[in-house]
């Protein structure tokens, strides 16, 4: 079993930056891939950006690219999401996900593992 724990959110100004964090325990050897997902009231999880085991190939999403940052250190076991110039539209409770699989996915039903999310709040 595997158990992600995301820490980092907050209250910010449009504008400003926050970075998250999340720390990975248990079976951590069976982690390829980990990501990041955001949900709002009443919707589903909408992928933010990934990052294979490697650490050196990133996929963000259109309205992410360029603001957010994905990065990994896995000597520690740790996923890391740098957010800079925030918007109030980057509100939302942000999740940590894991999958065994070595490839890039969009699709929340295609990770195994999941963190109980943090909550981020962008004010304008």
């Amino acid at each position: 079993q595997v158990q992600l724990k995301e820490s980092g959110g907050g209250l910010v100004q449009s504008g400003g930056s926050l970075r998250l964090s999340c720390t990975a325990s248990g079976r951590t050897a069976s982690i390829n891939t980990m990501g990041w997902f955001r949900r709002t009231a009443g919707t589903d999880r909408q992928f933010v950006a990934t990052i294979t085991r490697g650490g050196d190939n990133a996929l963000y999403s259109d309205s992410v690219r360029g603001r957010f940052t994905i990065s990994r250190d896995n000597a520690k076991n740790t996923l890391y999401l740098q957010m800079d110039s925030l918007k109030p539209e980057d509100t939302a409770v942000y999740l940590c996900a894991a999958r065994p699989g070595t490839v890039h996915s969009r699709y929340p039903s295609q990770w195994p593992h999941w963190g109980q999310g943090t909550q981020v709040t962008v004010s304008s």
